[in-house]
């Protein structure tokens, strides 16, 4: 029996680190769904159902706070995992994101690629 590939759905403004961890995930045999904005990211989180959530809070058109609020009080998207993973540091942000319902707060500089995708997998597993 084959497997199904999990998907991944990664809402990222900045397209080039958007690009690196959605090849590295890919590699890892995950399928990637990435959107650049919030907006986008909502309406491609209720169409495609993932299995986890890549999660910016920098991002146009809806903070990342705003899209898991969003994600969270929504029947269909509440139970899906999202890790946050932003260049945002402070306690503030990290409180505000748990309490929303993120999985994990990750910030970019204090991980490598290898620590978010096995940050992925425990989320996964």
């Amino acid at each position: 029996m084959v497997e199904k590939k999990k998907k991944i759905l990664f809402i990222e403004d900045e397209a080039t680190l958007q690009k690196a961890i959605g090849t590295f995930l890919e590699a890892e045999g995950y399928e990637i769904i990435s959107v650049l904005d919030g907006e986008a990211g909502i309406a491609r989180a209720n169409k495609d159902m993932p299995d986890l959530i890549l999660l910016d809070l920098i991002l146009p058109k809806k903070d990342g706070f705003e899209v898991l609020a969003e994600l969270k009080t929504n029947e269909a998207t509440k139970k899906i995992p999202v890790i946050v993973l932003t260049n945002l540091e402070g306690i503030g942000y990290v409180d505000r994101a748990i309490e929303l319902g993120a999985t994990t707060y990750l910030v970019k500089a204090n991980y490598t690629l290898e620590e978010v995708i096995q940050k992925v997998k425990e989320a996964l597993a």
